[in-house]
């Protein structure tokens, strides 16, 4: 049996915790399915087929790893590739209460799918990608949020 997860957001633009939580969420499961959200209620710096692009960059190389945009609800995409996990990361407690409100409202939605929870590393405990927009935005170093790609595209449309 396949075990499939969605790992889904925005990743407006996908950051350096981001790509850990997909690497070891790419351990656990057979296969990842990255769901680059197009929000209508935000007014992202990318689009998401530029953000499709970045991460493609980043994570291509993965054979498990499948990155598809996706509008709507997560747990209907979760369904659409027979997923039964939906991986959400975790920086710090702060972050606990919204994901486990969504959490508890995908699975009341759909009870097959359970959410679990991949805490990022240490020294990505800072980091977010409005943070990494607002320190590019002002001409500084993103390199340690960022992988290479991004940084240089938060470059050319930030500064």
């Amino acid at each position: 049996m396949t075990r499939v997860a969605v790992f889904p957001g925005s990743f407006d633009p996908i950051t350096n915790a981001h790509l850990d939580v997909v690497r070891r969420g790419a351990e656990l499961f057979d296969q990842l399915v990255i769901g680059v959200l197009g929000n209508p209620r935000k007014t992202p710096l990318f689009s998401v087929e530029e953000r499709v692009a970045l991460i493609v960059a980043e994570v291509g190389d993965l054979e498990s790893v499948k990155i598809e945009s996706f509008d709507g609800l997560t747990v209907k995409f979760a369904a659409k590739h027979q997923a039964e996990f939906v991986i959400r990361g975790l920086r710090a407690i702060s972050d606990f209460e919204a994901e486990l409100q969504m959490a508890h409202t995908n699975r009341r939605l759909a009870p097959e799918i359970d959410t679990v929870f991949l805490m990022t590393g240490l020294e990505f405990g800072y980091v977010s990608s409005s943070l990494a927009k607002e320190v590019a935005a002002f001409g500084g170093d993103v390199s340690p949020m960022v992988p290479a790609g991004v940084a240089r595209a938060l470059r050319e449309r930030l500064v």
